[in-house]
């Protein structure tokens, strides 16, 4: 079975070469997303100076915008919230951070939550202070509902 890469029209554009998710099978591979939004580089939640230096942020913004992105992939590849089956979330600031973005995550994942891994990094490929990527199961065919793009 050959992997099928995803692209959302509505998540922020990956900020490498590589596509949203990949789906193999009936698994999905969500790559790591953030809060930004599609079309600009401008992070809610985060206040940057001339320099791009991080001046404040709001991780509760900051974590809404970014399950809002992981649900547009999500949706987009034909998948399910609920079939959410493993979550890594990446915080750069465990210790101030981490019972604010539990509380937000326990909003998205009220029952039945995935397994899930939370671990603190020096950093992230942008100025944000969280970034989320996950495995979905997709039950039966789950056609997309973008165009899917070879490679990635």
């Amino acid at each position: 079975m050959k992997p099928i890469s995803i692209v959302s029209p509505r998540a922020a554009e990956p900020v490498g070469r590589y596509p949203h998710a990949k789906r193999v099978g009936n698994l999905l591979f969500v790559s790591g997303i953030g809060p930004r939004a599609r079309g600009t580089s401008d992070i809610p939640g985060v206040t940057l100076d001339a320099e791009g230096n991080v001046l404040a942020y709001d991780i509760e913004t900051q974590c809404r915008s970014m399950f809002r992105n992981l649900r547009y992939i999500i949706e987009d590849a034909g998948a399910r919230w609920e079939d959410i089956v493993d979550v890594t979330v990446f915080l750069t600031n465990m210790k101030a951070d981490f019972a604010t973005y539990n509380r937000v995550y326990a909003e998205h994942f009220p029952e039945n939550s995935p397994a899930r891994t939370t671990v603190e990094v020096k950093s992230l490929p942008t100025p944000i202070a969280v970034e989320i990527k996950c495995i979905v199961f997709i039950d039966g065919a789950g056609e997309t509902t973008t165009n899917p793009t070879e490679g990635g």
